[in-house]
């Protein structure tokens, strides 16, 4: 099976982000189901108030069996998962490498990271059978860390190493799924630049953007997006 069939569902981890609610209505307009998933009821009920069709999951995806869980229930109500959009992030930075301080780590290796690897674990087998889609996203900050961000450069090298790894996976388990990551310097939405207006935000990726690219996947073979880096700037 692969992700032509007609009716896709899409599991969207960090849905009630700014990043997660573009990317959930834009799934909706291409006719994919999505599955909401958060850590909050009460944020995921005021975020998509007005989305009845979405499947609102709440989720410590932290736990590994909470998150294993969740994979069943997609597996039972939806007969799995043909794409999953990783979009559970965060910063925290210091002044320079002395003031990189372990709860930061710990924080952005828990938030950014652990998330990653538990929901890809628990989804792998229905992405693999369904020939589905993953995509996190990563940043520049990768090939350009410096001191003051590299807490947040080293956790978001690990996310780049692990789609990677995803991709090889399934290169190697003959599956038609694809891993791969969408590389932004940072991300703004219309609501922080109504706040800071005299703002440029220069290199920044507006969520409908990442939304766009995230939601073309699903029709990209996967030879072209298996374990490539995309710019959702530049095409």
């Amino acid at each position: 099976m692969t992700v032509s069939q007609e009716r896709r569902t899409a599991v969207v981890a960090g849905a009630t982000s700014a990043s997660g609610l573009a990317l959930t209505r834009r799934l909706i307009e291409d006719g994919v189901a999505v599955v909401a998933v958060g850590s909050d009821a009460g944020r995921l009920a005021d975020a998509y108030a007005d989305l009845d069709a979405v499947d609102r999951q709440e989720c410590d995806l932290t736990d590994e069996d909470a998150v294993t869980a969740l994979a069943q229930r997609v597996q039972e109500e939806h007969g799995g998962a043909d794409a999953l959009f990783h979009l559970v992030g965060g910063w925290r930075g210091g002044k320079g490498i002395t003031t990189q301080s372990t709860d930061d780590y710990a924080f952005l290796h828990s938030s950014v990271f652990l998330t990653l690897f538990n929901t890809t674990r628990a989804f792998y087998d229905q992405l693999a059978e369904r020939g589905g889609r993953l995509a996190a996203v990563t940043a520049t900050a990768v090939a350009a860390p410096t001191a003051a961000n590299a807490s947040y450069a080293a956790v978001k090298a690990s996310v780049d190493a692990w789609l990677q790894a995803v991709a090889q996976g399934f290169t190697k388990d003959g599956s038609e799924a694809a891993s791969t990551a969408v590389v932004v310097k940072a991300l703004v939405d219309d609501t922080m630049r109504a706040e800071q207006p005299e703002r440029s935000f220069p290199g920044f990726t507006h969520v409908d953007d990442l939304a766009r690219t995230l939601a073309s996947l699903l029709e990209a073979p996967a030879a072209e997006v298996n374990g490539a880096r995309i710019d959702p700037d530049r095409g």
